[in-house]
């Protein structure tokens, strides 16, 4: 594979710091951008927290809507975590493409 080749593949499959805060801003709550960085699990963690939170408020009639607090505060820590999160992921990325050019 070629130089360009390589570099070409590494800029389809990096990470954006823009994506990744967009998705936190907007649909943070449910793990998008967890999800977006190749983090499934905690993804699936925040996502499930958010429901079981969202129904037990519903269920309680508004009693239990402080549980909120543990999802607002996980996402604020998130919005801390997203660069290295981003120059992590896209390091891996670099170290597999550019690792197979050899």
């Amino acid at each position: 594979m070629t130089m360009d080749r390589t570099s070409a593949q590494y800029d389809i499959e990096k990470k954006s710091l823009l994506v990744a805060y967009l998705l936190w801003f907007f649909l943070g709550y449910v793990g998008a951008h967890r999800f977006y960085l190749g983090r499934p699990i905690s993804g699936f963690v925040m996502l499930a927290l958010s429901a079981v939170t969202l129904v037990l408020t519903l269920v309680s009639f508004g009693f239990l809507s402080f549980l909120w607090f543990a999802v607002g505060l996980w996402w604020l820590i998130d919005a801390l975590l997203i660069p290295s999160i981003v120059a992590g992921r896209n390091t891996r990325i670099a170290d597999r493409v550019f690792s197979s050019r050899r």
